[in-house]
């Protein structure tokens, strides 16, 4: 990790960058699968399944027996933590159901707004060095609250098995269609619809790049998604009252996730720098990842500002996805946060609480999105409908302003439907 002391304003940009993600050979590699996809279907699966995985794939949702099979073999532990999880993803993911609302905006004239599910969503659930399955809580149980009307999911397979656990998981949220399927095929296939994966109206979840590339293609043209994602990111603020060892292991538990993550330390002094950086060389030695680990490191950064104000001013400029803030009265420095994903108040509030059970949303913007998007909740499953009714009254109270507007704009037909219902 790179130290930089009192970087000059001009220079954030460039220390606010991420690692690329912009790939040329990826982006034509992928749009090669979408096209072989969306022309050939599950014959194009097959092949691609053959050509990427080594895997000869006769057919691909998961069986009843394999459910079961799953199940057997999630340890006690696992599944209370799953439900335990589960019960306060519920709870935080429930209180924000929209409610509709009515609003007479002038005599005789009614308006309404009323919160719709999207019918059939799908999920994408990494399957490659790291099974997420609490990524099939984060996303399927807010599905459930929004009453989304069909969930399916695709989830790579090692040796035509997909992780017990995220079968587990999907089986505890409700789900009963999951497809061995992944890649930026995946996505594709559920963009488009094959004879086996329905087609879904929108479409979530993380991925490597060929999976994010892919849902970047096709969410421009065929299918909704989530939001544009990239390589998983963390930023600490910590000051004096930090406990370096806490902020390492923060800053360590994104690097874990991959080599194109990104980890940031913005502090107010350097024996804090140079402490947590003691801490993370200490504790990265120790770790399964070391080799991701180590170079997520080497795409990362400490800053030291000597101002407060300036810590937090470059903390919105970075716009994390996840923003731990362990400093002196914390509060105080979130009130001023204007873009981050998740923000994480105090020494005990680790970012992997938020992953897994506090009941927070994990899949979150990243790259610089957290500056115009949000990170997945239940309004990400809800369209909403408006809805007016005006009485002949109604309309002819409003009948001068609507036509003075229709024909200022040059819109004669528009003008001309008020007139011919207001005309005596």
């Amino acid at each position: 990790m790179n130290t930089y002391i009192n970087p000059a304003p001009q220079t954030w940009e460039e220390l606010c960058m991420r690692p690329s993600s912009d790939n040329p050979v990826v982006r034509e590699r992928v749009e090669k699968i979408i096209e072989r996809v969306r022309l050939g279907g599950d014959k194009a699966l097959r092949e691609l399944a053959l050509e990427i995985d080594k895997a000869e794939m006769d057919s691909f949702e998961v069986t009843e027996a394999e459910f079961e099979e799953a199940a057997a073999k999630v340890t006690a532990e696992v599944r209370d933590a799953i439900a335990e999880a589960s019960a306060n993803i519920l709870a935080f993911h429930q209180a924000q159901m929209p409610k509709a609302i009515e609003v007479e905006t002038r005599p005789g004239v009614r308006c309404w707004q009323k919160p719709m599910p999207i019918g059939r969503v799908g999920l994408y659930i990494p399957g490659g060095t790291a099974p997420l399955f609490s990524t099939v809580l984060m996303l399927a149980l807010p599905a459930k609250v929004a009453g989304c009307s069909e969930v399916v999911l695709c989830t790579p397979a090692r040796e035509g098995k997909v992780s017990a656990e995220v079968l587990y998981a999907a089986r505890q949220c409700g789900i009963t269609r999951v497809f061995k399927v992944g890649g930026a095929q995946a996505v594709a296939a559920m963009a488009f619809g094959t004879d086996s994966i329905p087609k879904v109206d929108k479409i979530f979840g993380p991925g490597n790049q060929y999976v994010t590339t892919a849902k970047q293609l096709l969410g421009n043209k065929k299918v909704a998604i989530d939001m544009p994602a990239g390589p998983s990111e963390v930023m600490v603020m910590a000051d004096s009252s930090a406990v370096p060892s806490y902020v390492a292991a923060d800053l360590l538990s994104q690097a874990e996730h991959g080599a194109d993550s990104q980890v940031m330390l913005v502090c107010n002094s350097s024996s804090i720098a140079d402490a947590v950086f003691e801490e993370v060389n200490a504790q990265a030695a120790r770790l399964d990842r070391a080799a991701f680990v180590e170079q997520a490191l080497g795409k990362s950064r400490i800053v030291v500002f000597d101002s407060i104000d300036d810590m937090i001013a470059f903390a919105n400029e970075y716009g994390s996805e996840h923003l731990i803030i362990s400093m002196n009265d914390p509060w105080s420095i979130a009130e001023r946060i204007t873009s981050a994903g998740s923000v994480f108040i105090g020494n005990y509030s680790p970012e992997s609480a938020g992953d897994y059970a506090s009941g927070t949303n994990h899949t979150l913007p990243t790259c610089g999105w957290a500056h115009s998007c949000s990170g997945v909740n239940i309004d990400s499953f809800i369209k909403k409908i408006t809805f007016q009714e005006l009485t002949q009254d109604g309309l002819a109270s409003l009948s001068k302003t609507i036509v003075s507007m229709a024909e200022a704009e040059g819109l004669a037909a528009h003008a001309n439907a008020v007139k011919v219902r207001t005309a005596r």
